[in-house]
């Protein structure tokens, strides 16, 4: 049974998430019923990141098994054709290695959060931003991500309902940079704990505000308690941009592969 490996696309806007869920539309399903229009079949479609209601992706990977092998173009023109009119597209589809698994199999994963820091409010990517009018240092914020880079307890910085049994995770990249009017936090780690990267958003805004130092997130990361953080940033700013694997690899089972819900 060939296993199918696929690189998406989509807008969060209008699904509750990625997964399925009985209170309204996901992604998920929208890729499950376009493969069964297509083939027939209803192989479950697993993903890398479980993204959150709202939340986007230009980089998200899936995977899916199949009876029989087909040509991989004939699958993404498919699946395409059959996902009209909603807002998701396979970007790229490709014969997955042995032992493959989406979410199981990934390395590393990026995450992009996007400000629009300005008076007037977004019109041609409102719902695919944050738009805050007040001023934002953006030396600040940058300075104050630096505290969270490295392995921590991020306990602070995840949902109340993470249902990750560890809040250790390793942070590679956080990295914040003005581009005009647009803000973009750019976030890199082999996984994430529920609203991670919401969460440190929220708490770096803070710091861009004047309202919170360096300081206050150090003492943040350092309490291991929700309530210490920042608020949570709104979910339509967020991006999953990309998700890595190495070569060869197949599952892996360290702790660190766990929820990614963001």
């Amino acid at each position: 049974m060939p296993r199918y490996k696929l690189t998406i696309e989509y807008d969060g806007e209008p699904f509750v998430g990625w997964q399925r869920q009985p209170n309204g539309p996901s992604v998920q399903a929208a890729l499950e019923e376009a493969v069964f229009a297509f083939t027939g079949e209803r192989p479950p479609v697993q993903a890398a990141g479980r993204t959150d209601t709202g939340v986007h992706a230009r980089g998200q990977v899936v995977h899916l098994d199949l009876s029989k092998e087909r040509p991989v173009e004939t699958i993404r023109s498919a699946i395409n054709f059959h996902l009209k009119p909603q807002p998701v597209s396979v970007l790229v589809a490709e014969l997955a290695p042995p032992g493959f698994h989406a979410r199981f199999s990934a390395t590393w994963r990026r995450y992009r959060y996007r400000i629009i820091n300005r008076r007037a409010p977004p019109a041609l990517d409102r719902g695919q931003l944050w738009h805050v009018p007040g001023s934002l240092d953006v030396d600040l914020m940058a300075d104050a991500a630096t505290v969270l880079v490295g392995r921590h307890d991020f306990n602070s910085f995840r949902s109340t309902a993470c249902q990750s049994p560890s809040a250790l995770k390793t942070l590679d990249l956080l990295k914040v940079t003005r581009h005009g009017e647009e803000i973009h936090v750019d976030v890199g780690s082999r996984s994430f704990l529920h609203n991670q990267v919401r969460i440190m958003v929220g708490t770096l805004h803070l710091v861009g505000r004047g309202q919170w130092t360096r300081g206050d997130v150090e003492a943040a990361l350092a309490a291991r308690d929700r309530a210490r953080a920042g608020p949570t940033a709104p979910p339509h700013g967020l991006c999953l941009m990309e998700v890595l694997y190495a070569l060869g690899a197949d599952r892996h089972g360290d702790a660190e592969v766990a929820i990614d819900d963001q």
